[in-house]
């Protein structure tokens, strides 16, 4: 269920998601930067699927810990730094990774820090995110936008970086032909991240015939839905959707030793890949949960040259009030809804 507001909505500066259905707005205090640390104000943060299952509950066990503060997309402005932090981040626009790693097992000194072997803590999950006025964060893990960024647009940079990490595993060569499976937030993200990297053909496929007209502008030169007939012999493939089906469809359209890249996550008891198909056609297979900080340098690279343009995705901006219309918008299915964005 959802309860109404225990906090007057006026002083109201943070989502607190008590337990699954249950939430408040409550005054929020920012914590001072202890040593390492910086205090950002927040300027936007996003919303996606992932923070639906935390407000419903359905969230893998260990993924999640209550009461939380949501709020995983985010952009903001340094405020305040902490001992041994740089000063001259005061005032500076950045966005922030959100795996809190441990810096010292062997994942992490390789730089696979998503697959730390501590133990899974994420800003917005297990840890305070940003539904909040400030968020209070090691300054490790902040990456520094270009003066003039636009902070809105910024606010999506962290589902772009799970993309780049999908596009440098899937390391498409100039006249490669390449195809992304999935046309929501992420799919129009690898449609710009695959363009950039020059391919003979980029086809785009989805279940949505509205999106094409936005996959062409971001540079697909082919759309088909998956009821059509998929053309195949693609290089590359990148999966977006979320499904057992897309990723089927993925594979389908490689050609012999072709590379997929999948970064949707199914349902509970999707039925996989067929792996004869897999070890036989010797596709070479790629997931993502997460973004490294090389992929988030490379989104805010991308970013900062003007090759990622987020902002038609976002079809809605809402005051932190609104958390419940926000998440509701966001399950709605309605084709008219795309990021959503909540403003502290």
């Amino acid at each position: 269920m959802t309860t109404a507001a225990t906090a007057d909505t006026a002083a109201a500066t943070a989502v607190v998601v008590e337990a699954p259905g249950v939430h408040r707005l409550a005054p929020h205090t920012p914590r001072d930067p202890g040593p390492g640390e910086a205090l950002v104000a927040v300027h936007a943060v996003g919303i996606c699927g992932s923070d639906r299952e935390v407000y419903q509950g359905n969230r893998p066990e260990g993924y999640v810990r209550y009461p939380l503060t949501p709020g995983h997309e985010w952009s903001g402005t340094v405020r305040r730094t902490g001992a041994g932090v740089p000063g001259g981040l005061v005032g500076r626009k950045v966005v922030g990774e959100g795996f809190r790693n441990c810096q010292v097992c062997d994942r992490c000194h390789a730089g696979e820090t998503t697959l730390c072997t501590s133990g899974y803590e994420e800003t917005g999950f297990t840890l305070p995110g940003a539904m909040a006025a400030t968020l209070t964060l090691p300054a490790r893990l902040l990456h520094v936008l270009p003066e003039d960024a636009d902070l809105t647009a910024a606010a999506l940079l962290e589902p772009a970086a799970c993309v780049a990490a999908a596009a440098l595993k899937a390391n498409a060569r100039p006249g490669e032909r390449v195809a992304v499976v999935g046309t929501g937030t992420l799919g129009m993200f690898a449609v710009q991240f695959l363009r950039a990297a020059s391919p003979a053909e980029l086809l785009v496929v989805g279940t949505r015939r509205d999106r094409e007209a936005l996959s062409r502008r971001f540079g697909a030169t082919d759309f088909r839905t998956r009821d059509q007939d998929l053309p195949a012999g693609f290089d590359v493939v990148v999966e977006t959707a979320g499904s057992a089906d897309a990723a089927r469809t993925a594979a389908a359209l490689l050609r012999r030793g072709g590379r997929l890249v999948l970064t949707g996550i199914p349902a509970p008891g999707a039925e996989g890949l067929d792996p004869t198909g897999l070890v036989v056609r010797q596709l070479e297979v790629h997931t993502v949960f997460g973004a490294p900080p090389d992929a988030w340098a490379h989104t805010v690279r991308v970013f900062a040259a003007g090759l990622l343009d987020p902002l038609p995705l976002v079809t809605h901006e809402l005051p932190l009030t609104e958390f419940t219309q926000a998440i509701d918008l966001v399950g709605a299915g309605d084709p008219k809804v795309g990021k959503v964005l909540l403003r502290p």
